[in-house]
């Protein structure tokens, strides 16, 4: 995913706020619902469940904030029991309206209709990615088949969808503003793409695998999340290399994690997450203690017991191919990218195509450098355990440089302040940290956001790794910029950063690597995306924009980490407090092509398997031959491992997000590398009237607009797909 490493991208995962945000949280009632739902639901009264805090209007400053503090996993049941009702009984108020559909009766009364779900699904989720535990898992496998028929009730509604279809007939007739007749499209085209329009024969089989397929994405994720909370469990020789703040950190994991007294009071704990993973193949010189973190990571999921995910996806592609059938697509991937820029999987495949044979030549060009170093150390084969090691070897021989060189110099807290000057510098916000908003954990901390002298938003940062969090990082909105429908006041977005960098001890400072810092600036990117929206309905909000465009604005603002205004500034060393020196400064910016064969190969291999999965055509696979079969035809080199095994692709199997559309962080790098190139035209990334451009586009217009005019209208033209081979040094 980044600058300095294109597989970074894909590792840091992001939760926009997708179109299907504001409609999956709509629900519809079907048969079946009440059968499903627990016995202490059913008894639940309406006066008992209205007092939970979590179904209260949000208070407090900003136009009231989430009351983190107040809720408990028992809430969650009752609270959806009441909102899905609010919803009905706002939907019913629709379709029982005798006047003739219009925008404001119909599309603004739907788009106005779930505002209690949206609150409880917004505090709802954050317990799922950031709090989970047995007993919240428990309640989340019990909702997920409930939620899923909910959504399926408001697109299987008749009479609904007869009113929106009939306002959407006579559009050209009603003289509605550019944002309106978008709205109407957007909620038209979702309510058609989810089977609105489908036989009455049909409709019942496409709730049955929407709620098998919720059952299935719970699943897997709590599988992997099982494996990924496991640790491997070593003496501090057997670590040798690590870095003394890893080492510092792995003591602190034993104890907590450890299960025996030695593991506990002697031995160092290597977390099964990306977070740790990486440091060991980098830095670690005991190349068993390599190979072993490697099996143990890349096996997530596939180990042949109770936690293997493999039986799981197998059920769930062939669910979605047949629901893509039922809808009337060829396969999943044709459905999915639609109503992406792509369009089409050929189009995707087309642009992936075209960069890998240069990306794996570059590679190979990098395996044969490292062949060289690792036979002096008398291996004469390269594994995927070996790669990173010898690739830092060979940063250092080619340009002087390696991780333990820039680390000292990458405060957590300092890069943080650099991410925020960099907003202000070039597009004039202002953060402000602020005390007493409740938070879901002692770890989040608050800033209000400025511009202008005025707030426009709440951001909340939630940085550390902790046991029940997802791996990876993300962004995530806990209430869209919108115009209220009845105060016509704005309502300011809340957005949340969330990472799994390792804590230091008290009083130390949280060192990261290079690659972890592009991490954080992507994640801020999408963040500036949500908070920058200046839209009237919610669902056309900040990230609420197709998957392949969404990643745009994160992956451009990675771009300004390297700049030289933010590293000479906030580069600072832990120690001295000294600024990072020009002749490293100049090494980093000289170095930033290097490595791009193997991230790019890393994660297009994973991208390309994606799609070759979901266009099988619902034919019955076995995931490890597929894998081995599909990286064989690609020639995947054998040194280099995809960037998400299929066995534990969250992003393709945790949910339908990124299935067939893990492609999209390449195409989003084309306009990310195109728009980087338009600032580095006008002179400069703070060249200010290519920021606002930038601004009024793409970062404040949501969803208002089709991306690709979008685009047009911030670069003049469409992007230059050469911008991305030239970016990553491959042409």
């Amino acid at each position: 995913r980044f600058i300095a490493a294109a597989l970074f991208v894909a590792s840091s995962r992001c939760f926009p706020a997708p179109i299907a945000q504001h409609f999956t949280a709509s629900a519809v009632r079907s048969p079946s619902f009440h059968s499903l739902t627990s016995p202490f639901l059913s008894s639940f009264s309406t006066m008992a469940s209205s007092a939970l805090p979590i179904l209260q209007p949000w208070v407090g400053p900003y136009g009231g904030v989430p009351p983190f503090d107040k809720v408990t996993i028992d809430q969650f049941e009752p609270a959806f029991e009441a909102a899905m009702n609010a919803k009905r009984d706002a939907i019913k108020a629709i379709t029982e309206c005798k006047d003739e559909p219009t925008f404001e009766n119909t599309i603004l009364a739907f788009e106005n209709s779930g505002e209690l779900k949206e609150r409880v699904s917004a505090v709802y989720h954050v317990w799922d990615s950031n709090l989970s535990s047995p007993e919240y898992r428990e309640v989340s496998k019990k909702l997920s088949p409930v939620l899923a028929a909910f959504s399926d009730e408001i697109y299987q509604n008749a009479a609904l969808f007869a009113r929106i279809d009939a306002v959407y007939q006579k559009r050209a007739n009603m003289n509605l503003t550019p944002e309106q007749d978008r709205l109407l499209w957007v909620i038209h085209n979702h309510f058609v793409r989810e089977g609105a329009a489908l036989s009455a024969e049909v409709k019942p089989r496409m709730t049955e695998i929407n709620k098998e397929l919720s059952v299935l994405f719970h699943q897997f994720q709590a599988n992997i999340l099982h494996d990924e909370e496991e640790c491997l469990f070593f003496t501090k020789d057997e670590l040798d290399g690590m870095p003394e703040d890893f080492l510092v950190s792995a003591r602190e994991a034993a104890k907590e994690n450890g299960k025996t007294e030695e593991e506990k009071e002697k031995l160092y704990a290597v977390a099964n997450t990306r977070s740790a993973f990486e440091p060991v193949m980098t830095c670690a010189t005991n190349r068993a203690v390599r190979e072993k973190v490697f099996r143990f990571f890349v096996q997530r999921g596939d180990n042949n017991d109770e936690w293997d995910t493999k039986e799981i996806l197998k059920k769930i592609l062939i669910l979605r191919h047949e629901r893509a059938q039922i809808r009337g697509y060829a396969t999943h991937a044709h459905y999915s990218l639609e109503d992406t820029m792509a369009k089409t999987p050929e189009a995707a495949m087309e642009l992936m195509e075209s960069v890998w044979p240069a990306a794996k030549k570059r590679a190979e060009e990098e395996i044969a450098d490292m062949r060289e170093l690792a036979a002096a150390d008398g291996i004469a084969c390269v594994e995927p355990w070996d790669h990173r090691y010898y690739t830092e070897k060979i940063r250092k021989a080619k340009y002087d440089l390696d991780e333990s060189e820039i680390k000292p110099y990458l405060q957590m807290d300092k890069l943080v302040q650099g991410m925020f000057w960099a907003a202000s510098e070039t597009y004039g916000y202002e953060f402000k940290p602020v005390s007493g908003i409740p938070t879901f954990h002692k770890d989040v901390t608050t800033y209000e956001v400025l511009k202008d002298g005025e707030v426009v938003a709440l951001f909340y940062f939630d940085p550390y790794a902790r046991k029940g969090k997802s791996s990876g990082a993300w962004m995530t909105s806990y209430r869209d910029q919108h115009i209220d429908a009845k105060t016509k006041v704005n309502v300011l977005p809340l957005v949340s950063n969330n990472s799994n960098f390792l804590e230091a001890p008290a009083g130390e400072p949280v060192l990261i690597v290079w690659s972890d810092a592009v991490t954080l600036f992507h994640e801020f990117g999408h963040a500036l995306h949500g908070l920058s929206s200046k839209v009237t309905y919610a669902t056309l909000s900040g990230t609420s924009v197709t998957r392949d465009f969404v990643e745009f604005p994160s992956q451009v603002y990675e771009r300004w980490l390297s700049t030289p205004e933010v590293l000479s500034r906030f580069a600072v060393h832990h120690k001295t407090g000294e600024p990072m020196p020009q002749s490293l400064l100049e090494k980093i910016i000289k170095a930033d092509k290097f490595n791009k064969g193997f991230e790019t190969v890393e994660y297009l291999s994973a991208a390309l398997i994606d799609m070759k999965l979901h266009l099988l055509g619902g034919k019955e696979m076995d995931p490890t031959e597929f894998e081995k079969e599909e990286l064989a035809r690609l020639g995947m080199p054998k040194e280099i491992v995809m960037r998400h095994r299929i066995p534990q692709f969250s992003h393709v199997f945790s949910s339908d997000g990124y299935a067939a559309n893990y492609y999209s962080y390449l195409w989003a790098d084309v306009l990310a590398a195109d728009a980087a190139e338009a600032f580095q035209e006008a002179g400069s990334h703070y060249h200010q009237e290519t920021a606002k451009k930038m601004m009024q586009f793409v970062l404040s217009a949501g969803n208002k607009m089709d991306p690709k005019d979008a685009y047009r209208l911030f670069r003049g033209r469409d992007a230059d797909p050469k911008a991305l081979m030239r970016a990553r040094g491959l042409l």
